[in-house]
């Protein structure tokens, strides 16, 4: 009812894949949750245009740790739940082949590999070949439009790639979400849909509470940021962000869906070379993403509820032309068929797990692209900080050090904070 007083130790505003394990972890810790989501259920934003490609090549050792921890979660994806939650999204193990390219070359990941544990072959373009029949090997870089007359020349040189076996894809994004938000219901989260925030009240320099569009007032001692597209406009709202180093801002992108007559039963291709990457998915069909290459452009947006949801015929042309280009039996069809998301993009493409100038207020926020496969990390990292940073610790000063409970790896939360130095290793892509 409007101007209900209902409190909570912690709000989360949104409840996409990460909103949802950042929920659970907390109500497992105890906590009063309040789930906070502008739509109609959980997962409804972001997380459903996922492709939800679990994957560990990223260019810290914390990204790598992350990604590694995580992708146990997803292999025990009932036991991460801890309680029957119906109908399970499916973590589908194919492998993924990181295809070499100039402008990231192996030698500076695979050592983090190395350090982290995670298992990988070494392919050369023979055995790219072999391993991934119908592959063409040549290598194209840079990417290039379909206007530009390089695009069609043949390749004069090849390339190899690394695999990764235990890489691979969720089924349903947004079923993934759905089980998290059920399972932190059932240990006392409340979630609460079609629901949005239009103030952060505070007091004495800390959060004390979050008023609706409807007028309902929740006090709260903490509130986490999570709102994907929208979390700058939430940062705004609480005024913070003045000492950030790294900003966040949305970005609309497509992702196509291709029929494959025979289906495509390979692994997951990451091609910056081509500027794409590509999976299979239920039904046999191919879906195929982009990785921000130059030459295309960027579709920035000040406003998430004002982007076009339908695919274009250009966008979806080109990606799967260079699709093609790598499948070389891959037909290109006529009408555009795919997804639309709203990415939220922090500068650097690695997200910000952190706590912000305002007291009691943290942000998990510039998550979208690439973060899906860290969700059941995520949440526990979060829990993590917020004890710490609640019971006293100074985590700009000394940055918060995250035990990660599958591996035993000690992932350094200072990776992810907002007010790193820009790591210079970084692609500048999706890829992290």
């Amino acid at each position: 009812m409007p101007g209900e007083r209902r409190s909570a130790d912690v709000v989360v505003i949104g409840a996409g894949v990460i909103g949802a394990s950042i929920a659970l972890e907390l109500a497992r810790a105890g906590r009063r949750v309040i789930v906070l989501d502008r739509a109609p259920g959980a997962g409804q934003g972001s997380t459903s245009a996922s492709s939800a490609i679990v994957r560990f090549a990223f260019s810290t050792a914390a990204g790598v740790a992350t990604a590694w921890e995580a992708h146990f979660g997803w292999l025990d994806w009932a036991g991460h739940l801890g309680c029957d939650v119906g109908d399970l999204a499916v973590f589908r193990q194919c492998g993924l082949v990181m295809l070499d390219v100039d402008a990231v070359p192996r030698a500076s990941w695979l050592p983090l590999f190395d350090e982290i544990g995670v298992p990988y072959e070494e392919w050369d373009s023979a055995t790219l070949a072999e391993r991934v029949p119908g592959l063409d090997v040549g290598r194209y870089w840079p990417p290039k439009r379909l206007d530009d007359e390089g695009f069609w020349e043949d390749a004069e040189r090849s390339l190899g790639g690394v695999y990764t076996p235990d890489a691979g894809y969720v089924s349903d994004p947004g079923l993934a979400a759905v089980n998290l938000a059920a399972a932190a219901s059932a240990c006392g989260a409340r979630f609460r849909f079609r629901s949005t925030v239009t103030a952060v009240e505070k007091a004495g320099g800390r959060v004390r509470s979050v008023r609706l569009s409807d007028g309902t007032r929740i006090p709260c001692a903490v509130v986490v940021n999570a709102a994907g597209p929208w979390s700058g406009a939430v940062n705004r709202l609480a005024g913070v962000g003045s000492g950030f180093t790294v900003g966040v801002r949305p970005l609309r992108q497509e992702v196509a869906h291709v029929p494959v007559r025979a289906g495509y039963g390979g692994p997951v291709v990451a091609d910056l070379d081509l500027g794409i990457y590509f999976r299979g998915e239920a039904g046999g069909g191919l879906l195929v993403g982009g990785t921000e290459p130059a030459c295309d452009p960027l579709q920035w947006t000040d406003d998430p509820d004002a982007v076009g949801i339908h695919p274009t015929a250009a966008v979806f042309e080109a990606q799967v032309t260079r699709a093609a280009r790598r499948l070389p039996d891959l037909a290109v069809p006529h009408r555009a068929r795919g997804v639309v998301g709203v990415y939220d993009v922090a500068d650097d493409w690695t997200p910000i797990y952190d706590r912000t100038e305002l007291e009691g207020f943290y942000v998990a926020i510039g998550t979208s692209g690439n973060q899906f496969k860290n969700a059941p990390v995520v949440g526990q990292l979060m829990r993590e900080l917020i004890d710490r940073v609640e019971n006293g610790a100074d985590h700009d000063a000394v940055p918060v050090r995250f035990r990660a409970p599958r591996t035993g790896l000690e992932i350094d939360l200072g990776a992810f904070s907002r007010r790193r130095n820009r790591n210079t290793a970084n692609s500048g892509t999706v890829m992290g």
